[in-house]
């Protein structure tokens, strides 16, 4: 295993500033490569300085060190004490996880020319997991997305328990209202004069001598249609037909069950992916050529399935009584996103010359949205809830377009290499977008529940 040390550290042990072959010290690269060999091999402190001062010392091949060429130098030295060996295995410790700089790095952990430094390389994965506490260069965007699961990951929660057992409908805003302006009493009184017996019908709720109660009451005036005779006899405006359907009209919304939830928990799901599949990404990518391979391929399949389930609550709810229209927008959004994560899996995809092949590839993703969008202003023209949800969208369609041209165009960092490593470079900008445009989805997902639930179909 191969560890990058900084050269200003290794001339200080070394205590030498001399040339070398015919080479200055300023030619060579700001970092120097060295292999980690095991506890065995080190003697003391002053063993491993004057060995990297021989390297020094020697032709420029001395400094891209393998392992044999190292236990060359050790073999036939004298084992020393177990204080100056743990001195040794110290001064290895301080030297094996410093931060590196973008010329120093692996071809394939090149990807941003502009950030100059604070480079993770090759770390062991227990390092890795432990820099998440730390300062580099990827520490805002591991934790800009991570932090945007966790709000998501509540907010799913939250809306599975507030998820009404029967609507909130309009109406009950109103019911009190209703119940106000109808004359009860009136009612009662008309009631009694029709049904005789309707005043000792206290007795059998009451339940005191149900055979007496039953022998007081003219059953058979209370029997089948005999009933609704009296009734509609006796209080024809109450029980006209209209008045029947206007009532109906009025009671039956406040009957009906909560709509399907199954579209809004998709979108929340496939946006609780793509934010712990990226946050992952920038934690691990910087282990192995194998591991970012992997997690590159992990990061983009959550892409997809954001912009894809992202579909599926406008287009349900928006066409759920045209079921046609429905289902033929979530089949070709949910073919859309399936194309795009095997694309994704295809090696040059992570290449950092297609950055603006994947970008292009997820904004027509995003772009086909446009079309259910009109399809709906067109078909619920009247509908205030339609003209809302469609503000919503496009402020998020705006969110996940600015953050794809400062993601391709390297803003700002590139108008100040080096400036931004830290914190305030492109990668981080786009998180934040897209946590932002998600929850404006989020937000927008909620109309249309509040929307289906009063009206339905």
């Amino acid at each position: 295993m191969t560890f990058l040390i900084r050269w200003d550290s290794v001339m200080s042990f070394a205590g030498t500033g001399t040339q070398s072959s015919g080479t200055t010290v300023s030619s060579f690269s700001q970092y120097c490569l060295f292999p980690f060999p095991g506890k065995s091999v080190f003697h003391s402190y002053t063993f491993v300085r004057l060995k990297i001062s021989e390297m020094i010392r020697g032709a420029y091949d001395g400094f891209i060190a393998t392992p044999e060429k190292f236990n060359d130098l050790l073999d036939g030295e004298d084992e020393r004490t177990s204080s100056k060996l743990r001195k040794g295995v110290r001064l290895w410790r301080k030297l094996k996880y410093q931060l590196v700089e973008y010329n120093s790095l692996p071809a394939y952990m090149r990807d941003n020319e502009f950030i100059l430094g604070y480079y993770r390389s090759e770390w062991p994965l227990k390092q890795i997991f432990l820099s998440i506490f730390s300062i580099h260069n990827e520490t805002l965007n591991v934790w800009t997305h991570l932090m945007g699961f966790f709000l998501f990951l509540f907010l799913t929660i939250y809306t599975a328990a507030k998820s009404p057992m029967v609507a909130d409908f309009n109406s009950v805003q109103h019911l009190s209202e209703l119940i106000g302006k109808a004359d009860l009493n009136s009612i009662r009184l008309e009631l009694l004069k029709c049904l005789p017996s309707l005043p000792n019908m206290h007795e059998i709720l009451k339940l005191n001598d149900l055979s007496t109660s039953l022998h007081s009451l003219d059953l058979s005036s209370l029997s089948g249609w005999t009933v609704v005779e009296l009734l509609t006899n006796c209080l024809p405006e109450q029980f006209s037909l209209n008045g029947l359907k206007g009532d109906m009209n009025m009671v039956s919304p406040l009957m009906v069950q909560p709509i399907t939830r199954w579209p809004f928990y998709a979108f929340l799901g496939g946006a609780m992916f793509c934010l712990l599949a990226s946050s992952t990404c920038h934690l691990l990518a910087c282990h192995s050529q194998r591991l970012s391979y992997i997690m590159l391929r992990i990061d983009y399949a959550g892409i997809s399935a954001l912009i894809a389930t992202s579909f599926y609550p406008p287009v349900y709810y928006t066409f759920m009584c045209n079921p046609f229209s429905c289902y033929l927008y979530l089949g070709f959004i949910t073919l859309m996103g399936i194309a795009s994560m095997v694309f994704s899996l295809l090696p040059f995809f992570q290449k950092s010359e297609f950055r603006k092949y994947r970008a292009t590839i997820f904004f027509l993703m995003g772009f086909s949205g446009v079309a259910p969008i009109i399809h709906k202003l067109i078909l619920h023209k009247h509908q205030p809830e339609a003209l809302q949800t469609t503000g919503y969208e496009i402020l998020m369609g705006v969110l996940y377009g600015l953050g794809a041209v400062i993601y391709v165009a390297r803003i700002p960092e590139r108008w100040m290499p080096g400036k931004f490593d830290i914190a305030g470079h492109s990668h981080q900008l786009f998180h934040v977008l897209v946590v932002a445009g998600a929850y404006t989805h989020y937000v927008d997902g909620l109309i249309y529940l509040r929307w289906r639930d009063s009206q339905g179909c």
